[in-house]
């Protein structure tokens, strides 16, 4: 007993000295984007005490802390970690269609460790992980703040939400092999019950599925949810203080989504006029995953994705940029959101070179994936900007992003909070 007692003792010794000697580092570089106006800040310096970052402003203008760490990064440009609304993390797009059945159910949050590092890697320093089988985004956001793995700040959203037999249901398979998914509701009351479920183990946003996708036995755009089942989740989700995040292809899915006061609509590839005002009018956000056809048209067939699936990605793909156009020149509010896991993770930042080709500037595409993407996280004064009080979430690139966004592709340094 005295043993235990003068462990703990020790324990509580060295946790009080660490908290006594904050751990502090300095960060200067050649330039530093200001996401907010898109102006450049000369040779700045960026102080980070315990995560948190204290000081930024040009070098001269703030003091460097005696002893504090040093990391110089001449000519570099620095910006804010980046944020990816809508990944993956437990999936891999090696295995499309019915291949990955050959693994067990467990082998699928072992595969996000890796997925988690090479997006912390490409310099997406948070994420949210819109849907997971068995809580799996829940267990990587703990692995991850317990320092046990490397990975983005990762808001997690559990199982998707969706009606029986709809695009988050499990589809693939015959009447003998009776799967549904522990996400299905029926009705308004039911769906109450799923958001308090999900809430219960871990989520800290709410996705549902609004209408039909392409990876699942449906029509893409077919409306699948009414408004009152969606204003049923929504209102208990924001009880809890949680967003909701709405999968949504087809203009009416997308037209009831906002309608039911949903804030952020994922997809939103076949948006019409009248949906791209009720955004507007409403402050919904939206997140078009405008790069990832690429690579399913590339790739699907060789990993197992099925024919149906890849008509229906091709299909929709180029109508989704048009109307990610349409809806950036009518000033609707964009979150940077890629469906990471479609592709391989990692990839990420490729979008933005597709988000300037279809009309975004390189500012907004930046601003999409950071000031934005931020204030959709309900997380303004935490990620998104490079001020003080915000986690030192950092990247730096080579060039000059306003110039050739696709140098976001290229990031030469990444810091999470107290971490290189």
């Amino acid at each position: 007993m005295h043993r235990v007692l003068a462990a703990f003792t020790l324990a509580l010794t060295v946790f009080s000295v660490g908290a006594a000697q904050a751990k502090t580092v300095a960060v200067t570089a050649g330039r530093l984007l200001d996401v907010a106006s898109g102006k450049y800040v000369e040779q700045p310096v960026v102080v980070i005490v315990d995560g948190r970052i204290t000081a930024v402003g040009p070098q001269g203008s703030v003091t460097i802390p005696a002893g504090a760490e040093r990391v110089d990064l001449p000519g570099q440009t620095l910006l804010p970690g980046l944020i990816d609304m809508h990944v993956h993390l437990d999936s891999n797009p090696k295995y499309g269609g019915y291949t990955g059945l050959r693994f067990t159910d467990s082998f699928w949050a072992v595969a996000g460790v890796p997925n988690a590092a090479a997006t912390l890697n490409a310099g997406f320093t948070s994420v949210r992980n819109v849907g997971a089988d068995r809580y799996n985004d829940v267990a990587l956001k703990e692995a991850i703040d317990e320092g046990l793995i490397p990975g983005p700040r990762i808001t997690p959203a559990g199982y998707a939400l969706g009606a029986t037999g709809g695009h988050c249901d499990s589809t693939y398979f015959p009447p003998s092999v009776a799967l549904v998914s522990p996400g299905v509701f029926d009705g308004p009351e039911e769906a109450r019950k799923l958001v308090r479920r999900m809430k219960k183990y871990g989520a800290k946003v709410i996705k549902i599925c609004a209408t039909g996708g392409v990876f699942s036995n449906d029509a893409v755009g077919i409306q699948q949810l009414t408004v009152e089942e969606i204003k049923a989740i929504v209102d208990e989700a924001h009880l809890d203080g949680m967003m909701v995040a709405a999968h949504a292809h087809g203009p009416e899915g997308i037209r009831a989504a906002i309608l039911g006061g949903v804030d952020t609509i994922e997809h939103a590839s076949l948006v019409d006029e009248e949906g791209i005002k009720l955004a507007i009018k409403h402050g919904a956000w939206f997140g078009m995953d405008i790069y990832n056809t690429d690579y399913t048209q590339a790739e699907g067939r060789a990993n197992g994705v099925r024919e149906s699936e890849i008509r229906k990605d091709h299909d929709i793909g180029e109508a989704q940029r048009q109307n990610f156009c349409k809806a950036v020149k009518a000033g609707v509010k964009q979150v940077f959101a890629t469906d990471a896991g479609i592709y391989p993770h990692g990839w990420n930042a490729r979008q933005f070179a597709v988000m300037v080709r279809y009309c975004a500037t390189p500012l907004q595409a930046i601003q999409s994936a950071t000031i934005n993407a931020a204030a959709a996280l309900d997380q303004p004064n935490d990620v998104g900007q490079v001020k003080v009080g915000a986690w030192g979430d950092l990247i730096a690139v080579q060039g000059d992003p306003l110039a050739d966004v696709t140098v976001l592709e290229r990031v030469t340094f990444v810091k999470k909070g107290g971490d290189v």
